[in-house]
C-alpha cells in the first residue's frame, strides 16, 4: 500500500506559498507508516516547531492499473475520504532553499491523517465542497471544481510512472488557507457539510 500525493493542485494555494503554478501534476509519496487512521490523535513531533495542516480529498484506488487512459480513469477509484497532509513547514523551507528533496518534511510517521471512506458521490463531477475547522473556526474551504488537475487527470498522469494498486490512497491537493497547529488544537474536516474527520493534536 502506498500513499500518492500531489502538490500545488489549487491555484490560490500555490500563490499563498509563493510557488509557481505547475504545468503538470507535482507528485510525491508517503510511506505506509505515515498513515494515521480516523480518530487517533496526532502527536506533535519533536523535530519541528512549525507543523501545518493541509486538508485534502483522498481517493481509494480500487483496481490495479498502469498507463491508464483518461476515459478509463474513473474505473480505478470508487471511494473518497478526507485527509490531512501534515507538513513540517520549517524543515520543508530549509530543504527547498538548498534544492534538496523534502520527504522528511512531508512523509514522516503519522503525517497522513485519513477519515473513514465513503462511496464516491454521484455529484463529484460537478465539484465537492470541503472545509477544515480548527477549534470550531473554518480555516480552509475549497471545491474540487477549482482543482488544476482533476481526479481523472491525476490517475492518468501518475499511472505513467507508478503502477496503481488496489488499496492505494491518493491525496489530491489542498486549497488555500493552510496554517500552523499547536498542541491542544482540534481539527475537523467536513465534506458537503457532513463531518468526516476528527483529529486532536497532542
Amino acid at each position: 500500500m502506498k500513499i500518492l500525493c500531489v502538490g500545488r493542485n489549487y491555484v490560490e494555494h500555490a500563490k499563498e506559498l509563493n510557488n509557481p503554478v505547475p504545468e503538470a501534476p507535482m507528485l510525491f509519496m508517503k510511506p505506509a507508516t505515515a498513515l494515521l487512521n480516523q480518530g487517533k490523535p496526532f502527536f506533535y513531533p519533536d523535530f519541528s516547531t512549525d507543523i501545518h495542516y493541509e486538508l485534502e480529498i483522498v481517493l481509494r484506488i480500487c483496481a490495479n492499473g498502469k498507463h491508464i487512459d483518461t476515459e478509463f480513469a474513473p474505473k480505478y477509484y470508487d471511494q473518497i475520504a478526507l485527509g490531512i497532509d501534515f507538513t513540517a513547514r520549517d524543515i520543508q523551507s530549509r530543504l527547498k532553499e538548498k534544492g534538496h528533496p523534502w520527504e522528511i518534511a512531508k512523509a514522516f510517521d503519522h503525517s497522513a491523517v485519513v477519515s473513514l471512506f465513503i462511496p464516491l458521490p454521484a455529484s463529484h463531477t460537478e465539484g465537492l465542497r470541503f472545509e477544515l475547522r480548527k477549534n470550531g473556526e473554518v480555516v480552509q474551504s475549497g471545491s474540487t471544481s477549482d482543482m488544476i488537475f482533476s481526479f481523472d487527470d491525476l490517475i492518468t498522469y501518475s499511472s505513467r510512472f507508478f503502477k496503481l494498486q488496489q488499496g492505494d490512497y491518493f491525496f489530491t491537493g489542498t486549497p488555500a488557507g493552510v496554517g500552523p497547529i499547536k498542541v491542544g488544537d482540534v481539527l475537523e474536516g467536513y465534506l458537503q457539510g457532513e463531518m468526516l474527520l476528527h483529529c486532536e493534536v497532542k
